[in-house]
């Protein structure tokens, strides 16, 4: 597709080449008596071939659709800039060392003001030179490691993201910051959390809900926060950094198994799950919320478990769930599955021949609850002993999406069933609670 037209076809691609426009040009759109003047912006390769799109002077981007009396003018060229970092602030050498490594997401993003989209930084140190007040925080080194969409992070970008963060601290660092997409940032959180064990300093994985072009937006806010944290931090433990409520005033700090993201685009996205999150920066001072914490302690050796196994799956039951999927992951020679049932931990009663089949065959089964606030109680209802005579493992109030990663994890360190099932119910990483929150 020529990058002049991208995404338009048909008749709108027909109009804008006879006004010869190109992507970027200044047009003026006249129908039904109507004016409309704006910079043309690429659309979607799957929209459709009836309307163009123009970013108007107030920076809204709207669709105009084509119509037999719809005319199309070129009456000028936009400026058409490339992105250039302004300089790196000057630095202050006595200040703690903290290492920001960006994986992609929305905070590792810029805005192409020729095109009005949203794309991936060009490097790391973007996010330093356009956030200068970081240089009042710490003195800065920076690594890009990937540019991806959050949904696109696999079991072997958990294992590298977590030998790179390795590495940053066997160098000294005061604490290391992730700059991460959100959709995905909980399961990377876990993954983390079970792969860098016995931490010495803050590992902080920050997102942004909402991105640089938006009036709105909280990725510089997030990411002071972070480096504000990894800096001086009494705590030496994996979290995720976002804010607590809508407004700027504070930023709160989840365990990295204990948080989920709840909200689709709102700023206070993320709720930590039948804990209250470990720490929160308000009025830049650092509050901790619990006495129970990871003391930072340079002189800690840490402990790197990087390894992960992706034969293992999560499935939710529903009304009428065919049994025949979880045959289906029998069949194909996964590990392990985590059952994310309802309630207390229950799922129907025509799936028990296909659990106790998988059981049989060797594969790990285990029970979390699709609520959100509560824990399992395998016990109280005969569905649940049923569930627990034929061997499915309950793991009280641990999140479905955590579970899924530590039995990933637990079978990245052992092939051996029991061995995996130990390292799934024994208490890593603050992934299971003594006792829930009512």
């Amino acid at each position: 597709m020529s990058e002049e037209f991208l995404g338009y076809r048909g008749e709108a691609l027909q109009l804008l080449k006879q006004a010869k426009a190109e992507i970027g040009d200044i047009v003026r759109i006249v129908k039904d008596g109507e004016t409309y003047e704006g910079i043309l912006i690429p659309r979607s390769e799957y929209g459709d071939e009836k309307h163009v799109v123009i970013k108007l002077k107030n920076g809204y981007n709207i669709g105009i659709r084509i119509t037999p009396d719809t005319n199309i003018e070129k009456i000028g060229t936009a400026a058409k800039p490339t992105f250039v970092a302004p300089p790196l602030p000057k630095q202050r050498h006595d200040l703690p060392k903290v290492t920001i490594v960006s994986t992609g997401g929305t905070i590792a993003s810029r805005v192409d003001y020729r095109t009005g989209g949203v794309r991936p930084a060009l490097s790391a140190s973007d996010l330093y030179s356009v956030v200068p007040e970081l240089a009042e925080i710490a003195v800065i080194d920076t690594q890009i490691l990937f540019t991806l969409f959050s949904e696109d992070m696999t079991t072997k970008h958990w294992s590298e993201t977590a030998q790179n963060v390795a590495k940053h601290i066997e160098k000294g660092v005061e604490g290391v910051v992730i700059a991460h997409g959100t959709d995905t940032m909980g399961y990377t959180a876990a993954a983390l959390s079970f792969a860098l064990q016995e931490l010495p300093v803050p590992v902080i994985l920050v997102g942004s809900q909402r991105s640089a072009d938006r009036p709105s937006s909280d990725a510089a806010t997030n990411l002071t926060a972070a480096v504000a944290a990894a800096a001086r931090a009494p705590f030496a433990e994996v979290t995720l950094a976002m804010h607590e409520t809508v407004s700027d005033k504070s930023i709160v700090f989840h365990r990295g198994t204990k948080v989920r993201k709840c909200h689709t685009s709102r700023r206070d996205a993320f709720r930590s799950v039948n804990t209250t999150p470990l720490a929160k920066m308000e009025n830049n001072q650092i509050v901790m919320l619990t006495e129970e914490y990871r003391r930072k302690d340079h002189a800690r050796k840490m402990i790197l478990k990087p390894n992960f196994d992706d034969k293992v799956t999560l499935i939710k039951f529903y009304a009428s769930l065919n049994p025949e999927i979880i045959d289906f992951y029998v069949d194909k020679g996964y590990k392990g599955m985590i059952l994310e049932g309802t309630g207390l931990g229950h799922i129907s009663s025509y799936c028990l021949p296909s659990i106790s089949r998988a059981i049989k065959e060797g594969l790990i089964v285990t029970m979390t609850s699709q609520c959100i606030w509560g824990r399992i109680g395998m016990d109280v209802y005969y569905r649940g002993r049923d569930l627990l005579a034929i061997g499915v493992i309950p793991l009280e109030d641990m999140l479905a999406e955590t579970a899924l990663v530590k039995l990933m994890w637990a079978f990245g360190q052992t092939s051996n069933v029991e061995e995996a099932k130990n390292l799934l119910t024994t208490n890593i990483a603050h992934e299971i609670s003594p006792r829930t929150l009512s």
